[in-house]
């Protein structure tokens, strides 16, 4: 019984903490330390094995610190651990292994990332 206790417990610790981190349509994830939030529009994936693509699709962000994380809707991989710098809302970068450009605030999310020959795209409002 004790077990069960402990486990609704923190159950009930994580539902509350992803409530109260959840942010408002008026946030900008660049004034937070930690943000989540949805952005609705067109999102795509290709590589040379598939092809994925959705004029309706959405990106949930979830920011920790300078780390960003971008899950994609319709099967699309998501993109995890980009670092943006902190009071920046545009990410910049072109390396030997991956590209990118990743644009957010708190109305719109632009993203155009490549890596190891696939391209990841979205562009996207809130």
């Amino acid at each position: 019984m004790k077990n069960y206790l402990k486990f609704f417990g923190v159950l009930f610790l994580v539902v509350s903490a992803f409530s109260f981190v959840a942010c408002s349509d008026d946030d900008d994830p660049v004034d937070n330390d930690i943000f989540v939030g949805r952005y609705n529009g067109a999102v795509s994936y290709a590589s040379e094995d598939e092809t994925k693509s959705a004029d309706n699709g959405h990106v949930q962000v979830v920011k920790v610190g300078d780390k960003y994380n971008f899950a994609f809707s319709d099967g699309i991989p998501n993109i995890t651990g980009v670092e943006i710098e902190k009071d920046e809302n545009i990410g910049i970068m072109i390396g030997s292994t991956e590209t990118h450009y990743i644009r957010i605030n708190a109305n719109e999310l632009k993203i155009l990332y490549l890596k190891d020959g696939a391209t990841w795209t979205a562009n996207c409002t809130r």
